[in-house]
């Protein structure tokens, strides 16, 4: 079963870098608007407004959220200007509306690619922000090959600001070094098994050893009463910890993203677990869309019957 869906991954993983392949599908007026029914579960909209939309709706029904405008790779400071502004903002107007909804952003999307000066220059500001509002912000993880750059521009802004947090690959074999560095800082830290395509040796394949190795980083931030976020669609994980009584800890939150096992993190709140959901939003929905079917490989029988089928309303086909 793991070769499989590892093979699988793997493959899906290799096409979600294929600029080709994802310019193509986007400007065909016959595949972009079967895509998009497709990827309606996973993506609020391509606006602001429909993002905080969801945003209100999830809140109504006792979920805590996490709000992202899709985007990487920026490698021009005038997309990087346009996509800080974006964020700055979203934060203004979850802030305004008193909604304490976690923004989340990599790094390359705010000028990481363009130069560590950009990138750090953006994420402060961003921070000041989302301090006024009590917001807190998230970092995500990227390739293997940025994680140096990330966790130094972390390591940077956290030492002013601690409503920033980060996320860490499980896979990555360095991660139990850098997650033991983590811990010294005050951010959250997000706990993910890891979405990208990566050099063999270097990171450990969908397995029982990672799921373990999953497991045990969890540990090591609860006996550190750490903030943390158990970002996992795995529910054989997720009962693990719940059955050891980690997951009802006042730091701890289980994130799921939207439209990924909604019956599953339901009843984990139900079960008086601090539940989030992670919800996107904007046009650059092809590579998110790819990577949320090859970590959850499951997802594509649900993508394809999305397009398929007429009633695709998220509201009816998400149900928390």
């Amino acid at each position: 079963m793991f070769n499989e869906e590892s093979r699988f991954s793997k493959a899906l993983k290799s096409i979600a870098r294929d600029q080709e392949l994802k310019s193509y599908v986007q400007h065909s007026k016959e595949l972009f608007p079967i895509f998009m029914k497709g990827a309606n579960r996973f993506v609020a909209g391509q606006t602001r407004t429909k993002g905080i939309e969801r945003v209100i709706n999830l809140y109504s029904k006792g979920y805590q959220v996490s709000l992202e405008f899709i985007g990487e790779n920026t490698t021009s400071e005038a997309e990087c200007m346009l996509a800080k502004n974006e964020f700055k903002d979203l934060i203004k107007d979850l802030g305004k509306n008193h909604m304490k909804a976690t923004v989340s952003f990599d790094l390359s999307h705010i000028g990481m690619m363009i130069s560590d000066s950009v990138a750090f220059t953006n994420l402060e500001e961003l921070a000041g922000e989302a301090q006024k509002y009590n917001i807190q912000l998230m970092i995500s993880m990227e390739e293997s090959q940025k994680t140096d750059k990330i966790l130094s521009l972390y390591r940077r802004i956290s030492n002013s600001f601690s409503n920033v947090g980060i996320t860490l690959q499980v896979h990555l074999k360095r991660s139990s070094i850098d997650l033991k560095d983590l811990l010294k800082t005050s951010g959250r830290i997000r706990l993910v098994k890891g979405a990208y395509q990566e050099s063999e040796g270097i990171y450990i394949p969908r397995s029982e050893e990672l799921n373990k190795r999953y497991i045990d980083f969890v540990s090591m931030c609860i006996n550190s009463n750490h903030p943390l976020s158990v970002a996992t669609h795995d529910e054989n994980i997720l009962m693990d910890l719940k059955a050891k009584g980690f997951l009802y800890s006042p730091n701890v939150e289980v994130e799921m993203l939207d439209g990924v096992r909604p019956d599953l993190l339901k009843s984990l709140k139900e079960d008086n677990i601090q539940a989030k959901v992670y919800v996107t939003y904007g046009s650059e929905w092809y590579l998110y869309l790819v990577h949320r079917i090859a970590e959850y490989p499951p997802n594509i029988y649900t993508f394809i019957s999305d397009m398929i089928e007429q009633n695709t309303d998220r509201e009816k086909i998400n149900t928390y």
